[in-house]
């Protein structure tokens, strides 16, 4: 063989030597990001990771069947293609104010969004030197958002840099629910004047329903539909049972999720299953009062819970109806399992050993779960063979 042929017949041999180890390293990685899981209750699933290295991602949700649009709490918006991992930037997002538990929020599209519709988002705004909650909505051409529009700028300013909230919820009928913590000042929750420790209820248009519960109501903010909230940060309607359900941040234990009605009182800092972070002293009066709602499930100690959803059962028919929320201080993903009457049953916390702050659950038209973490990645769980 001439040197000639020799040196093509060593390149080819390289190159595919290379490509052999490219694979190799390629298949590890799938495998490493791929994993079979069991829950306690037998349930079998894949957990997989879609995409890593992000910001801290704070809210996601779907346009259309194949793209997630997901914020991140430094202020970026962010476009990702499910099934390739590929993430673009999105441009025009609103300033925030990014300081402590402040942002860049929530992200969601209304039922039967298409393309072009408004998408609603939740953000803290600088208001005179003070951070307040802030709900504007927008649309998406291309890959830039336009039209912004000021829905709700709260009433709820502080020299805090805590408890925003804040998550956004949909019901069928026009209907936009959206949630503020009492932003670091206990005293706010009770106090109707300010939209801070409430839950708010208005139309797609940002104008207030007038069968609002406070609607006309002399001193009372008419937006609100709840109040004596610490801090939800998740809250979610169920349009099939056609319930608004919502899960807050407790102090030391005593973290919540309440099925909320309208214009009832949720007790925050008046009542409380949570400790103060000074010492073992019971935070208010107590842990019921008359005139005052009790959660339909409390926790101690806190898990701190990120986010909500109650899951349709498509992909898994076993989760079907239960409630799913994000832990981030005991970091996994808490499965509470309720019945026809709204009771809490039932309780399981999956993916502990992972140790990921779990920020955002988003579920997909054919029932997958997206979960975000704070340690910048999304996750995908989805139905393994023949899993039911």
């Amino acid at each position: 063989m001439s040197t000639a042929k020799q040196y093509k017949f060593i390149r080819k041999l390289a190159k595919i030597v290379g490509l052999f180890f490219i694979f190799c390293w390629l298949a590890q990685t799938l495998i490493a990001s791929s994993l079979l899981l069991k829950s306690s209750k037998g349930v079998s699933f894949q957990l997989e990771i879609i995409a890593d290295g992000l910001g801290v991602p704070w809210g996601m949700t779907f346009l259309g069947t194949d793209q997630i649009l997901f914020t991140e709490r430094n202020g970026k918006i962010l476009l990702l293609d499910p099934e390739s991992g590929m993430v673009s930037y999105i441009s025009g997002a609103p300033k925030v104010m990014y300081a402590g538990q402040g942002g860049l929020l929530d992200v969601a599209t209304p039922p039967g969004y298409t393309e072009g519709d408004w998408i609603y988002f939740t953000y803290s705004k600088k208001l005179q030197g003070k951070g307040v909650t802030a709900l504007v909505r927008a649309k998406l051409i291309g890959k830039h958002l336009v039209e912004f529009q000021d829905l709700l700028i709260t009433r709820s300013a502080s020299n805090t840099s805590r408890h925003f909230g804040s998550r956004i919820t949909f019901d069928d009928e026009g209907h936009l629910y959206f949630s503020v913590g009492d932003r670091g000042v206990r005293t706010n929750a009770q106090d109707l004047s300010t939209h801070a420790g409430s839950i708010i209820r208005l139309a797609l248009n940002g104008s207030v329903p007038e069968d609002n519960p406070f609607f006309q109501k002399d001193g009372v903010l008419p937006e609100i539909w709840s109040y004596g909230h610490r801090n939800p940060q998740g809250i979610f309607f169920d349009i099939i049972q056609q319930r608004l359900w919502s899960i807050e941040h407790g102090p030391r234990g005593g973290d919540e999720i309440n099925l909320i009605l309208p214009g009832r009182n949720y007790g925050w800092p008046i009542i409380s299953y949570g400790k103060e972070y000074w010492g073992p002293v019971q935070v208010g009066e107590g842990t019921e009062k008359e005139g005052m709602e009790q959660p339909v499930k409390f926790y101690v100690p806190s898990i701190a819970p990120g986010s909500l959803i109650v899951y349709s059962g498509k992909a898994f028919s076993a989760w079907k109806g239960n409630l799913f929320a994000g832990a981030l201080k005991l970091t996994h993903l808490n499965r509470v399992e309720i019945d026809k009457d709204g009771r809490a049953v039932g309780e399981e916390r999956l993916l502990e050993k992972f140790g990921e702050r779990i920020r955002a659950i988003l579920e997909s038209p054919e029932g997958w779960l997206y979960l975000s973490t704070d340690s910048g990645k999304i996750l995908r769980i989805r139905p393994v063979e023949n899993n039911q």
